[in-house]
């Protein structure tokens, strides 16, 4: 499966107090997402992995060679787009054959959600390449995918660093987005801080278990989430 770390998830049945949180205000909140009655319908896997990468801490891993459309921006990416990963109940393609990549004008068309152009080019061939999908029908199911996620206040543009348990970031998760169960998410750390948070998304964007990326999240007791 994608990332690193393994997973020492609590299954939440009534709401867990999220402590330590940022500081939020009522206009942090996320707008409830609108998702297309119609999504080009991928084919070759069995479900979608939607990478959302804390952009902060891939800066401060990064320094110096991160990428400026993203780390050295005037907009401060909180939760970016990673990628939409191709996912088969055991294992996932990568790298399959194309004859089309993406051009300028598409890549700048994906920006709003990810802003590295290099990232792009290096999911559409790692991971796009597999789902059976064009280029444009590929970025549009990333961008009705993002759409489909609320993020929790606390993580909109926080103006300090917190530290919550893994458990935690996914219980606000789950309180944001109506449908969404803890076997469908999974959190992804690097060094004691947040590095992504991983939703399973069928191929019409519904929410879905997906155990074997549950079981790969990370086991630290808390994580810090740098601020933007």
């Amino acid at each position: 499966m994608h990332g690193c770390g393994d997973k020492d998830k609590q299954q939440a049945q009534a709401p867990t107090p999220i402590a330590n949180a940022a500081p939020t205000s009522p206009q942090a909140a996320t707008p409830k997402p609108v998702v297309s009655a119609s999504v080009p319908q991928g084919s070759g896997f069995d479900f979608y992995v939607l990478s959302l990468s804390w952009s902060p801490s891939f800066c401060l891993a990064k320094g110096a060679d991160s990428d400026p459309a993203q780390c050295r921006s005037s907009k401060h990416f909180d939760f970016i787009v990673h990628g939409l990963w191709p996912q088969n109940e055991r294992g996932y393609p990568e790298g399959c054959n194309a004859q089309d990549y993406p051009n300028r004008e598409q890549i700048r068309s994906i920006s709003d959600i990810t802003p590295s152009a290099g990232l792009v080019r290096h999911e559409w061939e790692k991971h796009g390449t597999c789902s059976g999908l064009s280029v444009d029908d590929y970025f549009e199911v990333m961008h009705q995918a993002r759409a489909r996620v609320n993020i929790p206040a606390q993580f909109v543009h926080p103006n300090q660093d917190f530290s919550l348990a893994p458990n935690q970031i996914e219980t606000a998760f789950m309180r944001a987005n109506m449908g969404l169960n803890s076997n469908a998410i999974s959190t992804a750390c690097s060094y004691g801080d947040l590095s992504e948070v991983r939703i399973c998304l069928t191929k019409d964007l519904a929410f879905r278990a997906c155990p074997e990326v549950d079981r790969g999240g990370c086991r630290s007791k808390q994580v810090t989430i740098p601020a933007p």
